[in-house]
């Protein structure tokens, strides 16, 4: 067995308990645990004493908990954490919202580890949520040196990481290989891998960790777009393709439409069309922001198959928008003669056989579902079009086992979560992409507002009035329970509170992932007969329902979502011809949480707001590449590092027109790792 996959739970010194702790980091083996990277590195060669502090100084000190730790809690959602630390020089306030936790685990004579922003209140210098460390007196810390501050989790240290840490790099430096091509390394003057990741985690100096970053970027970049490229290689020029020529009666439906396609979707459809009509299988992203129209063309995309005699499949990520694309497609289709079914995970046993029994025979024309259509035991007759929606919640390896039910079917990916075009085509660089820039007539813009939990009355209030003209409302939070260790608003205490206080003269009604999808259902199917007036959620609403007499989402602890996410979820009102509003409620006193409220204030523009998520939050975190398939970004970002990037691409071009296998006896290493990283089978 390769030691490196090794299970880390079996590495000496952790154990099952430890190993259960380093999984929620998404560390599984002593590879993914030498590839969990520093956010942040110290500098104990410059530590100070308390008495030499400067207000807005980001340092290192040491201290002593002094005197007593006291946690206080001015409001539901919020507690703050308040000690003194102190050294031979001086002493300062140190201050944690939200982690009431440390009153277990610190005790006073404690040393610690500060790592922080110097600030000062009416008593003096105090510094803020710091990054800090439980400091034993003859460990790590008592070096010199720059030395790594890693992500955590609460349960593990700082110091039980770096001694993980140390004990992993040994392990992996006796077996561990150069893949890297030796020509690549000495023309981009790369150093080794040994050396890049010894560097990471414990610079020798500043000059090498410098060393040892453009190493990794440059590799990150590298897997990335060579292993998007050996995907559309592999559809482009490997498959033939299922043509589909044939329009007739097209046109005539789409003059049917009760609404007008804008020009920018006749221009994306008209790309889609082509495409189809080509003998290479069509493998196309359709981007478009939040009721921009996008399942429209896909509707008319599956005629196209149908009228071609052949099945189209669309699938969605949940049940609720996976019903709502067959309730579209059945009103649209079904006149023309279009059979339609649904394959969901909730249907009974016997339903379930009936409609795979009649999708293997070809009896139905499209199939619409969730996960369940890429089950084993679904078999279609003649595939000839796959459609996922929401493509950012699929990975590359269940597009492909869609893909797999037919015979080379043309590919078409819809994502309302708009990415920079740069971005997109990085992340999708299997794809081709279209964009619907434009929105339908008549939308009006949603009016946004963040506001401070302390005016929860005063929106309250102003949620009744909308209430009072008929319409109807979303509260949005990001827990279904309480948590300890999160305190943030959970759906079910607000949808409690709402009904027995704020609303109680209104039908509020409680919607999350942990429900049934028969409960899910039911309750969105009342939500939208208008026996509902407020549905309280959590994010399992982001995606594609539809209620048009929607007019408010309320966002609690908004400071907890991505500005991507907030701006889908601000998508699901405004489907109307009401005026709709979304208000943010905002905890949070951090000058990013603010600049966040304020982007969201101030534009609707979803590729505005994907670029600035982008920027705050970075790549990894804005596009979740783990759910892809697609090896993570853990050390390169896309906007810091622009000119690597631009320079792996030109290599890249070098290395494929030399050899595009892969097939000369200095890339076979750099092969294996491809195939690895990238989780998908290449030739």
């Amino acid at each position: 067995m390769d030691i490196l996959r090794q299970d880390i739970q079996y590495i000496k010194g952790v154990g099952p308990k430890k190993g259960h702790l380093l999984r929620r980091l998404n560390i599984n083996t002593v590879e993914e645990m030498i590839w969990h990277v520093p956010r942040d590195y110290e500098d104990r060669g410059n530590i100070k004493k308390i008495r030499n502090l400067k207000l807005g100084e980001k340092t290192t000190f040491y201290g002593y908990v002094y005197g007593e730790i006291k946690t206080s809690k001015p409001r539901r959602n919020l507690s703050i954490t308040k000690f003194l630390v102190k050294d031979e020089s001086g002493s300062i306030e140190v201050v944690f919202f939200n982690k009431a936790y440390l009153k277990k685990i610190l005790k006073p004579n404690q040393k610690v580890m500060i790592n922080g922003e110097i600030k000062k209140n009416f008593k003096g210098f105090q510094v803020v949520n710091p990054i800090f460390d439980k400091v034993d007196s003859e460990n790590e810390y008592d070096k010199q040196g720059i030395f790594p501050i890693y992500p955590l989790t609460e349960g593990l240290s700082q110091n039980e990481i770096i001694s993980l840490q140390k004990r992993s790099l040994e392990i992996a430096h006796k077996h561990m290989e150069e893949y890297l091509p030796e020509e690549i390394l000495n023309k981009h003057k790369l150093c080794n891998i040994k050396f890049a990741l010894q560097n990471i985690h414990f610079p020798s100096s500043v000059k090498a960790l410098k060393i040892a970053k453009y190493r990794l970027v440059f590799e990150e970049f590298l897997f990335l777009q060579l292993g998007l490229f050996y995907t559309k290689k592999s559809v482009m020029h490997e498959k033939k393709g299922i043509v589909l020529k044939n329009n007739d009666g097209i046109n005539k439906f789409i003059e049917k439409l009760p609404f007008q396609l804008t020009n920018a979707q006749e221009k994306v459809f008209k790309e889609i069309s082509y495409d189809l009509e080509k003998d290479i299988p069509m493998n196309r992203l359709v981007q478009g922001d939040v009721g921009s129209g996008k399942t429209i063309i896909a509707i008319i995309a599956l005629l196209k198959s149908f009228i071609n005699g052949y099945q189209g499949a669309f699938m969605a990520p949940t049940e609720i928008l996976a019903e709502q694309h067959y309730l579209s497609l059945t009103e649209l289709l079904e006149p023309m003669g279009v059979k339609i079914e649904l394959l969901v995970g909730s249907l009974s046993k016997s339903k379930k056989e009936n409609v795979l029994n009649k999708i293997q025979s070809g009896e139905i024309n499209i199939v619409v579902g969730t996960h369940a259509l890429i089950q084993e035991n679904v078999n279609f007759r003649n595939l000839a079009l796959v459609i996922t929606d929401e493509q950012h919640r699929f990975g590359v390896r269940q597009r492909q086992i869609l893909s797999d039910k037919g015979q080379n079917p043309h590919v078409l990916v819809m994502s309302a979560t708009p990415i920079p075009r740069t971005l997109a085509l990085i992340l999708y660089g299997d794809l081709d992409i279209s964009v619907i820039d434009s929105l339908p007539p008549g939308r009006k813009i949603i009016k946004t507002y963040s506001r401070n939990s302390n005016k929860r009355e005063d929106i309250y209030n102003f949620v009744k009035k909308e209430l009072d003209k008929g319409r109807q409302a979303y509260v949005v939070c990001p827990l279904v329970e309480e948590s300890e260790s999160i305190e943030a608003r959970s759906a079910t205490d607000i949808a409690n509170e709402l009904s027995c206080d704020l609303l109680q003269d209104y039908k509020v009604g409680l919607l999350h992932g942990k429900m049934v999808s028969k409960e899910k259902e039911e309750i969105m199917s009342n939500f939208k007969k208008g026996n509902i007036d407020v549905i309280v959620s959590t994010t399992v609403i982001e995606v594609g329902v539809n209620v048009p007499n929607s007019t408010i989402m309320i966002i609690e602890n908004a400071e907890r979502f991505g500005l991507a996410q907030l701006h889908q979820l601000r998508g699901r009102v405004g489907r109307g011809n009401y005026q709709s509003y979304c208000i943010l409620v905002n905890n949070s006193k951090s000058e990013v949480a603010k600049e966040r409220m304020n982007i969201m204030e101030k534009t609707t523009d979803g590729f505005l707001i994907s670029e600035k998520d982008l920027e705050l939050r970075g790549p990894g975190e804005f596009f979740g590449t783990r759910q892809h398939g697609l090896p993570e970004l853990k050390v390169a970002n896309l906007f810091k590092h622009m000119k690597v990037l631009t320079t792996v691409q030109k290599e890249i071009k070098q290395i494929i027109n030399k050899d595009p296998n892969l097939t000369l006896s200095e890339y076979p290493l750099l092969k294996n790792k491809l195939k690895q990283k990238f989780l998908i089978t290449k030739k």
